[in-house]
């Protein structure tokens, strides 16, 4: 899918000038294996998130699996490195455009659900993440078209959120498994006046 090849060398290009390489190839390393429907369906929305979304997950996974006590101490150290640098670029790119307040939320629901799902051992709360990112990659995508977004891309964005599969460990399921052209038009019915797939290039020259 170019679209899914596209996103993967926008993450990998955002993190380039990280240094020292051990770092920037524990980075590039975990973007490779990230899922990219968060950035799949941010230039569906332009017909066009995923540093960020990357970050948040790999510290999800972090304060699951706790590599500190089983003896993996340097390479949890290493990653949570790599987490707080996914999320900083990620979201200080969010946050010159319309889906800043958005990625604040984002960020503020996952703490809060970490925090409920550590004390009261509610494990189905993990699941939020990739909710409120696919709600944040919907958002970031219309508002690079719509300085303020139109009620039809927040509604769009909210049923959207519920129809995605995801696994409370692995997060999101296959990119290739995104309707892409029914996507493309529910994202053209709700903004008919931004011109919805046009001017925009998804493939990616080898």
């Amino acid at each position: 899918m170019d679209e899914a090849v596209a996103t993967r060398r926008a993450a990998l290009d955002a993190v380039e000038d990280v240094e020292p390489d051990r770092l920037h190839e524990r980075i590039a390393e975990h973007v490779q294996a990230g899922s990219m429907v968060p950035g799949v369906l941010t230039i569906l929305s332009v017909r066009a998130v995923t540093d960020g979304a990357d970050g948040l997950r790999l510290t999800r996974q972090l304060s699951h699996d706790e590599p500190w006590t089983t003896g993996h101490k340097e390479a949890g150290d290493l990653d949570v490195l790599v987490a707080d640098v996914l999320v900083a670029r990620g979201f200080y790119l969010l946050s010159r455009t319309t889906a800043a307040d958005t990625a604040v939320e984002t960020v503020r629901a996952f703490g809060h659900d970490q925090t409920v799902r550590e004390t009261h051992d509610i494990p189905e709360l993990d699941r939020n993440l990739e909710a409120d990112v696919v709600r944040l990659a919907i958002v970031a995508g219309a508002g690079l078209r719509e300085r303020a977004l139109s009620p039809g891309v927040t509604e769009l964005a909210a049923t959207l959120t519920g129809e995605f599969e995801t696994d409370a460990d692995a997060g999101f399921n296959d990119v290739e498994r995104l309707e892409m052209e029914t996507i493309v038009d529910r994202l053209a019915a709700v903004t008919p006046d931004t011109g919805v797939g046009e001017g925009l290039t998804t493939s990616v020259d080898d």
